[in-house]
């Protein structure tokens, strides 16, 4: 399956790859040789874009990952913007998705979207710290049955552009799809100091699968 995000992209690298065969064809064989970087590139849109099946675990209280890739950080972090929803204590926890990894987001949790928020920003490495606060993003808060938390996504050097579907009163289920960011970049979640983190840094997740956290017991 295809993200239908990613079909303008998977088409125009067709085109390309087409009209080096066309060119060939009708004009000059040495045109033949330009259908290779083409066809690479269109073999690459389409990995790119793959949207696999997923099957979420369905217990209540389980914070779902919203992104396949790498955890890089879990950090108990004082932030005053977010205290006001979340508390004073609260954790952060970033996964950092390469351009191999499937970049299809996920909803963490069922509940109802409070609020998407954009803040424009920085394009450094998706990696590095700095990156929570100071690059592009689009930031989620989410009531549940339990609490709230906050999912933001965030863009680095290569990811340049975030797709959201979300808007403010929606209601969402554990494993949706949300949106995607192309092409490598980081999702980070803010939650609260109470959550049971089930991850450790440098553990593989994958988004609608891996249980990152437990807001009770289950």
């Amino acid at each position: 399956m295809i993200a239908r995000d990613g079909f303008p992209f998977i088409g125009v690298s067709l085109a390309l790859t087409g009209a080096f065969w066309a060119a060939g064809h009708y004009y000059h064989p040495a045109f033949f040789y330009a259908m290779l970087p083409g066809a690479v590139l269109s073999a690459f849109m389409v990995y790119f874009f793959r949207d696999p099946d997923r099957t979420p675990p369905t217990d209540a209280g389980l914070i779902i990952s919203a992104a396949d890739g790498r955890v890089v950080g879990i950090e108990e972090i004082d932030n005053k913007e977010y205290e006001e929803y979340l508390g004073s204590k609260i954790i952060q926890l970033s996964i950092f998705l390469s351009p191999l990894d499937v970049h299809i987001n996920r909803i963490p949790i069922s509940g109802q979207v409070d609020f998407v928020k954009w803040h424009r920003g920085r394009f450094l490495a998706a990696f590095v710290a700095a990156a929570s606060t100071e690059n592009e993003q689009s930031i989620i808060g989410i009531s549940h049955s339990s609490g709230r938390l906050i999912v933001k996504q965030i863009v680095g050097v290569l990811a340049r552009r975030i797709v959201c579907h979300l808007k403010a009163g929606d209601t969402v289920q554990t494993g949706d799809r949300f949106g995607l960011m192309r092409f490598g970049s980081r999702v980070d979640y803010i939650l609260p100091a109470a959550t049971q983190i089930r991850v450790k840094p440098n553990d593989k997740v994958r988004s609608g699968e891996t249980i990152i956290g437990v807001v009770h017991d289950v």
